[in-house]
């Protein structure tokens, strides 16, 4: 298992050979940072890699020492591992127990993880749509526009049981919060490796704005 923590630029187009146009997702992966590896004999019991990404502010104020825009126990852990700089976004991926030696402290990664060719599941957090009605959060049909309904063209309708089991039932597709939600898409298929421009081109698309916090993971339900 191998992964990065990326920043979703936007999406774009390319062409294949044959002349298809092909949907792609531009994802900045350059800065990835090894900040901790966890192994099976260690304290944690498991083995993966904790990675940093991201650039963080640094304070500056006269007549003080700078200061870093985070916590001092986040920049305690940095400083532990020996990076001077630490890093904004700090996300685990599980990686075997045999690949840890592949992977040193303080060790930068880029594009270059990943090949043209290969398939990731790509992690984000999908755009806030807000509080929402049924229709628009689960694709309902809605009710039919003529006689007889009485303005109740957009309800869910009946959500109740009879008398037993007198209660609704978890799970029950509702009006409420559409979004802002930790989503994956898996499958995703690398075309591009820019490492001139520390970025990877994702065949489809990818959850969250244009700016969102991604992790791409090799995918788990393909064989390699």
């Amino acid at each position: 298992m191998k992964g990065l923590i990326g920043k979703k630029v936007g999406m774009t187009q390319l062409f294949d050979e044959a002349g298809n146009r092909v949907p792609v997702t531009v994802v900045h992966v350059g800065g990835n940072v090894v900040v901790q590896k966890k192994s099976v004999e260690g304290k944690d019991g498991y083995s993966a890699l904790k990675l940093g990404y991201g650039d963080v502010h640094q304070h500056v104020k006269e007549g003080t020492e700078p200061r870093w825009r985070l916590s001092r126990p986040e920049v305690g852990v940095f400083a532990k591992a020996g990076i001077t700089a630490p890093k904004r976004h700090v996300k685990e991926i599980r990686v075997r127990e045999t690949e840890l030696q592949n992977y040193e402290v303080g060790q930068e990664l880029g594009p270059q993880v990943f090949a043209v060719g290969e398939f990731v599941d790509a992690t984000g957090t999908s755009k806030g749509r807000g509080y929402t009605g049924v229709m628009k959060r689960h694709n309902f049909a809605g009710m039919k526009a003529s006689h007889g309904v009485h303005e109740f063209y957009r309800h869910g309708g009946s959500i109740g049981a009879s008398a037993w089991p007198s209660r609704v039932f978890k799970g029950k597709k509702m009006a409420g919060q559409h979004g802002n939600a930790r989503v994956t898409v898996q499958n995703l298929k690398i075309v591009g490796v820019l490492p001139e421009d520390q970025c990877v081109l994702v065949k489809g698309a990818i959850p969250g704005p244009n700016g969102g916090v991604v992790l791409l993971r090799q995918a788990i339900k393909k064989t390699h």
